[in-house]
């Protein structure tokens, strides 16, 4: 067994639901210490954090991020075994967090020990940036972690996020960017009464529902040269007493925009708006802005990553902005060059999450070429 799957290992039996750690933080760390590293624990409400450097005289400062919490396993009878007890099954890992994203954080810490030891006296300085509030609200994560260092100028020049960025087959995809994340809490008021009795009464659900149709069929806008259109999608959809004969007396719905930068907040929310008022509803709208669009043109991050991907595996990776949020979004505007590259993300937040066995090492190869590329000289 290779030290890379044995630490995934050794992770995926802390179960971790966000914003949990479950002693994730505390077994990487004592890896990451004996390299010479200064850890910074950084603990902010429920959430456990910590920043570890590893400080150099001169060259670039490039650092691994990523997260040791995991959503929830969902009803566990739907798993083949227990989420939180490892198991290896036909040539893949299963387990919650097995590939979002406990073995990336395990090919991170391997692959600098492999280079540390290999190059101790290297130029530049290796940092990591973990948090457990990633599949959370992420307030007290990666975004109260940036504020500290801003506020002491501490530079990120190049980071590498460790999120499942693999699509069909590990090395395909490398992200360099992602849509924001904007979503709305709707109340639809209405008027409770007898549903034999409409006239006095007022249905929050009929009213909402030609509203709710335009939305769906609103065509956003078309993205741009670097980014898919912006979609809109209800998560949440509640109303009524559970009885056949009351008429609600609110609709309560939860909705999500991944939008590109082909718009911006204030269009997002006015368009939103426009047509609830359009249909004369009666309503109350509280907006939740969880991330902005971040995008990194190709340069030497991405350039290196994507060398590194075809020494290890052959393939050339394409540069995409799809998919969700990530916490990319909070270190980009330090002025790092951001990639995402990890296993295949068939599986995340599904029951059964998997990931490839073989995959594990071609992960921890391909973030020792970045490392080697990046400090090369």
């Amino acid at each position: 067994m290779s030290s890379t799957l044995d630490l995934t290992l050794q992770l995926l039996s802390r179960a971790s639901v966000s914003p949990v750690d479950g002693g994730c933080q505390e077994l990487l760390i004592a890896r990451l210490e004996p390299l010479g590293f200064v850890i910074e624990r950084m603990r902010f409400g429920d959430v456990d954090n910590f920043w570890a450097l590893r400080r150099a005289a001169k060259g670039p400062v490039f650092c691994f991020a990523g997260h040791t919490d995991v959503v929830p396993p969902g009803p566990l009878e739907h798993w083949q075994s227990d989420p939180f007890e490892p198991v290896i099954r036909d040539g893949h890992v299963f387990a919650r967090g097995a590939a979002d994203m406990k073995s990336g954080l395990a090919a991170m810490v391997t692959a600098t020990e492999e280079f540390v030891a290999g190059r101790p006296n290297h130029d530049g300085a290796i940092a990591f940036l973990v948090t457990s509030d990633e599949e959370g609200p992420s307030v007290d994560g990666t975004r109260r972690v940036v504020e500290v260092l801003r506020e002491r100028g501490q530079p990120i020049d190049y980071c590498l996020v460790g999120e499942p960025s693999s699509r069909e087959v590990f090395g395909d995809t490398i992200r360099i960017g992602r849509r924001g994340s904007l979503s709305g809490r709707l109340t639809v008021h209405g008027i409770q009464g007898h549903v034999a009795y409409p006239e006095p009464a007022g249905n929050p659900i009929h009213s909402f529902a030609p509203a709710l149709a335009e939305l769906v069929a609103h065509s956003w806008d078309q993205g741009d040269e670097h980014f898919q259109p912006t979609t809109f999608q209800v998560s949440n959809l509640n109303a009524g007493t559970g009885v056949a004969n009351v008429i609600p007396g609110e609709l309560k719905a939860r909705f999500n925009l991944r939008w590109s930068p082909a718009q911006t907040l204030d269009e997002l929310k006015s368009t939103v708006t426009g047509i609830l008022d359009r249909h004369s509803l009666r309503y109350t709208l509280d907006w939740f802005e969880s991330g902005m669009p971040f995008y990194t043109p190709p340069g030497t991050l991405s350039e290196n990553t994507m060398a590194a991907v075809r020494e290890v595996t052959g393939r050339a990776a394409v540069l995409s902005t799809g998919g969700g949020t990530s916490d990319g979004r909070f270190i980009a505007p330090l002025g790092a060059q951001v990639v995402e590259l990890g296993v295949v993300n068939q599986t995340i937040h599904k029951v059964d999450e998997c990931c490839r066995v073989a995959d594990i090492d071609l992960l921890q190869r391909t973030y020792f070429g970045v490392l080697n590329r990046v400090f090369a000289g």
